[in-house]
């Protein structure tokens, strides 16, 4: 009898630890998922000598699981004898948008933005680091992003407000081979490509939901919270 009750509070002794090692894991797990994200964007044209390697450091930059690193394709290149196949003018119009905030006279390529705060040529990863170290930290509301549906926390809306971007990107590693411009003759490798810009309201602080349109095949979404006319990210999330 007094062997029978020794194996049976070593069982639930060991159910017990199982259940607390358990419950720690979900805990680790889930503050693994909710982990703020440092976002990068990286303004790049096919057409420029000086991109090649800072689309290699945005690359780099995308195996870290607390990066979200964007690379968006610009217009002005393009007279240039070649036109890059990912710029939009919206993408172009976005990083004007960032210039004076900057501090910036105007765009250049290649630009490297993080969290809309600072920026640096994107070639010298360096530099980039540094930034994200110093101005990594985001501070907005939680972002939950489900099956067709965002879901915003409660928070302080800087300046009474932000707007809410849809981001839609190519996780996968895409080569382009260029015939003319700069980088003739070279086969350009492209990562986490910007193929849609779309904004979707305003968040002014309340806890909310909002509809998302379905994921293209092959690409994923993020989504951005940023305070207006090239001011701050304040909360990103991937799907």
């Amino acid at each position: 009898m007094v062997v029978q009750r020794m194996r049976t509070g070593l069982r639930s002794i060991v159910l017990v630890a199982a259940v607390a090692a358990t419950g720690m894991a979900s805990e680790r797990a889930l503050a693994d998922a909710i982990k703020p994200l440092t976002v990068v964007e990286l303004f790049t044209s096919q057409g420029c000598s000086s991109c090649p390697p800072a689309n290699a450091n945005l690359i780099e930059l995308s195996k870290r699981q607390d990066v979200l690193a964007l690379s968006y394709g610009v217009t002005y290149w393009d007279r240039l004898g070649w036109k890059d196949i990912f710029a939009r003018k919206e993408f172009t119009d976005r990083q004007e948008v960032y210039e004076q905030p900057l501090g910036r006279d105007g765009p250049f390529t290649p630009q490297m933005v993080v969290n809309g705060r600072a920026d640096v040529v994107g070639n010298r990863l360096s530099e980039v680091d540094q930034l994200i170290a110093e101005k990594g930290t985001l501070a907005g509301p939680t972002l939950e992003l489900g099956k067709g549906i965002l879901t915003i926390g409660a928070g302080a809306a800087p300046k009474g407000k932000a707007d809410i971007w849809l981001v839609t990107y190519d996780e996968h590693v895409v080569n382009v081979p260029v015939k003319r411009g700069e980088n003739s003759g070279e086969t350009l490798p492209h990562k986490n490509v910007v193929h849609g810009l779309t904004k979707l309201g305003t968040w002014t602080g309340t806890a909310e939901t909002v509809q998302l349109p379905p994921v293209k095949a092959g690409l994923r979404n993020a989504i951005l919270i940023q305070e207006p006319d090239g001011g701050p990210i304040v909360a990103a999330a991937n799907q």
